[in-house]
């Protein structure tokens, strides 16, 4: 197993790229093995890596579907869907919370 070419922050050379730059190309990795990766140093935890693609080597991004489109329409709604008041909130729920922050605030009710 050989070791990835590593790099320091924002010294990466031409022709390599994070999958955020990809996307912002139109692009995503299509399946190819990480190429090398970058460090940048922090002081507590270790450094944080990235790792990065070759840009020869990626494609193009698939387009949006109708289908596709439609579940990710249905998927955000559940996001945004209180399970307590079944209110679409507009937000995504925090899951920290389990519901809205209107639900969260309001003192329960004493009758059960």
């Amino acid at each position: 197993m050989s070791a990835l070419p590593t790099y320091r922050w924002r010294l990466a050379p031409d022709g390599l790229a994070t999958r955020r730059q990809l996307r912002a190309m139109g692009l995503r990795p299509g399946g190819q093995d990480v190429a090398a990766q970058l460090e940048r140093p922090r002081r507590r935890r270790g450094p944080l890596v990235a790792y990065l693609y070759r840009i020869d080597r990626a494609r193009p991004v698939r387009p949006m579907t109708p289908a596709r489109r439609a579940a990710l329409a249905a998927a955000m709604l559940a996001r945004r869907t209180c399970p307590q008041c079944r209110q679409d909130r507009g937000y995504c729920i925090p899951r920290s919370l389990g519901m809205c922050v209107t639900c969260h605030d309001t003192p329960a009710s004493s009758s059960s």
